[in-house]
């Protein structure tokens, strides 16, 4: 049984503190690491329509001030290894850097494959990706292995991806993925501009993919599941426990759900879903607090592209979800989070970044 949404608190409330409102010019964030509660990278695209132009934002002091980084290629997604250094996967390449994001050099380059990364230590990491792709780096991500256990599930590479990795803590970590082959000849118009056909085409199952680790990565082992939906998001805490995001690509009753989940028993428990509110992150500090973020959809197209009002809950047992203040100006369709200390950051595909603030 899902618990009911509690009405919106009063306090705390989420701010703005980055916004990049330049007239017919969007910034694309796509993702928002801080590995600090002093530093953190905001990456994406600045765009006009014809024109995409890569950056960053960088920030020394908790999101007071922020910096801008001009980038080489269109980033996909991050992740930082301590307050310094850190990965960034883009449209074609492998980039780090040792400055906290204010300098990137390329060290790999993967043929438009790597989704995201993740790294154990300065050396040792894996990788995931479309076509049915896993690697592992001991070199910090300049050579890249094919692991044989991205091969095990019985599906077609063109239509097999890996989405997601991540650890609970050095021993239990996570591949989620999924594979989806087209039941038909694709529409040319989007689903905006040809709202009755959207409108019949139905969500059908996807063969949902899980790889798991128990031994730091020297072995896997993989499961499959059809299931509705696909796994956006998996964080865990370290006892291996955590929250899982499931989002719908097309008609569905709701726009995504989020399960509860303990790894090590491989038990999964509904804990949220609601026709208003698409989740599109989920992050959990280390004090146990759980948020969601997200938006609320304008119409019932699963990709208009329209944005929708921002909206951010919390939870601390991950049943009772209370509704957050955000500020009015937040509009988006995809929102990540970011958490370092119990402080927690949003960033929008509009070029916003928020600050959840306790005062």
């Amino acid at each position: 049984m899902v618990a009911a949404v509690a009405p919106l608190a009063a306090a705390p409330q989420w701010t703005l503190q980055y916004f990049y409102d330049v007239i017919d010019w969007q910034y694309v964030i796509t993702d928002i690491v801080f590995p600090s509660p002093r530093r953190g990278v905001a990456v994406g695209y600045r765009t006009n329509g014809d024109k995409v132009r890569p950056y960053a934002v960088v920030t020394s002091d908790g999101g007071r001030s922020w910096s801008e980084v001009r980038l080489r290629e269109r980033p996909v997604s991050l992740f930082f290894l301590n307050e310094t250094i850190g990965w960034m996967v883009t449209e074609r390449s492998l980039w780090q850097t040792y400055e906290a994001g204010r300098t990137w050099r390329r060290i790999s380059r993967h043929k438009k494959r790597m989704l995201r990364v993740w790294f154990a230590d300065e050396q040792h990491g894996w990788a995931v990706g479309r076509e049915k792709s896993i690697w592992e780096t001991n070199d910090g991500g300049r050579h890249w292995v094919p692991l044989a256990v991205a091969e095990a599930p019985k599906t077609t590479k063109e239509y097999t991806q890996y989405t997601w990795i991540t650890f609970a803590n050095p021993y239990h970590g996570a591949i989620t993925g999924f594979s989806q082959p087209p039941r038909r000849r694709r529409r040319r118009l989007p689903a905006w501009m040809d709202p009755e056909r959207a409108s019949r085409e139905r969500e059908w199952p996807t063969l949902t993919i899980v790889i798991q680790t128990n031994d730091g990565g020297r072995t896997w082992k993989h499961s499959t599941l059809s299931m509705f939906g696909y796994i956006s998001r998996l964080r865990l805490r370290p006892d291996g426990t955590g929250l899982l995001l499931v989002r719908f690509r097309r008609a569905f009753r709701w726009p995504s759900e989020i399960y509860r989940i303990d790894i090590r028993n491989n038990e999964t428990d509904r804990v949220f879903r609601r026709r208003n509110r698409a989740i599109t992150d989920v992050i959990l500090t280390k004090g146990g607090r759980a948020y969601l973020a997200g938006y609320e959809p304008v119409g019932t197209l699963p990709d208009n592209p329209v944005p929708g009002r921002v909206v951010i809950l919390y939870s601390d047992d991950y049943r009772n979800w209370h509704e957050m203040s955000v500020d009015y100006r937040a509009d988006a369709r995809r929102v990540v989070l970011a958490a370092a200390s119990g402080q927690v950051w949003a960033a929008t595909d509009t070029g916003m970044i928020l600050k959840l603030s306790r005062d």
